[in-house]
């Protein structure tokens, strides 16, 4: 009996019945962190379903890994016409960003 643990839909890819996304699972394990690990960073995913989702996307690595650079070239170009939009609030969060992370 086979079962389903990633789905399609909203042009995006889903842990089935969930709504988190199979990009989070699969940047999650290609940064180096166990099924474990995962499972405790999105509660709502039991173990399995994280084995599932690393499995399809092993099965379905080049087309999963086309499919994630092909959405970080859209989130860059939303975030540059975010940016161009309000180019006022973009550099005053840059100047906060910079404060922060220049603190000792």
């Amino acid at each position: 009996m086979a079962k389903e643990y990633v789905e399609m839909r909203d042009g995006g890819y889903y842990i089935a019945g969930t709504r988190v996304s199979l990009d989070s699972v699969a940047y999650e394990f290609r940064n180096g962190a166990s099924p474990e690990t995962i499972a405790q960073s999105f509660p709502v995913l039991r173990l399995e379903e994280v084995y599932g989702a690393i499995t399809f996307y092993l099965a379905n690595q080049r087309e999963i890994d086309d499919y994630l650079k092909e959405s970080e070239k859209e989130y860059a170009k939303l975030a540059e016409e975010a940016r161009a939009r309000d180019p006022q609030l973009y550099k005053r969060l840059d100047q906060i960003l910079q404060r922060q992370t220049s603190k000792p």
